[in-house]
């Protein structure tokens, strides 16, 4: 299998603009850039959230997987730390952002999303932060 391409579309992959990643996104050759082991966690955060929904409600996106694991990175994210990392207001922005996509995985990450905040017992380091959720999109 050939090695995932470099992108060069970005200006500063560390803080990507949302129409720098959307051209990665649609680059189905490019890999992640070598920034960081976690560049998934950087772009877990508030500016681009809703490019990541609409990447991830695109099912022709080539990166729809990875966009997706970024939602649950996010949610994990601001449940584990009690909405200190994203407060509750802009969580609960994003998943109507979300609810009003009718993509079935993001719908999925919606439910799944308020079923942990509802309890967060809910939470399995491996199907919320290293893609078990993005990859088995299922029901909680």
């Amino acid at each position: 299998m050939d090695d995932p391409a470099v992108f060069a579309g970005f200006g500063n992959p560390a803080n990507p603009t949302p129409e720098e990643l959307r051209a990665w996104a649609a680059d189905p050759h490019a890999g992640a850039p070598a920034t960081s082991g976690q560049w998934d966690l950087l772009l877990a955060d508030e500016p681009l959230m809703p490019t990541l929904v609409d990447l991830a409600a695109d099912p022709v996106c080539p990166k729809r997987t990875f966009a997706l694991h970024c939602l649950y990175l996010y949610a994990a994210d601001a449940v584990r730390t009690g909405f200190r990392a994203h407060p509750r207001r802009r969580v609960r922005r994003i998943l109507e952002q979300a609810d009003a996509t009718a993509d079935p995985w993001v719908q999925l990450w919606v439910h799944n999303t308020n079923a942990l905040i509802s309890n967060p017992d809910l939470f399995d380091y491996r199907e919320w932060c290293q893609g078990g959720l993005a990859r088995r999109p299922r029901r909680l």
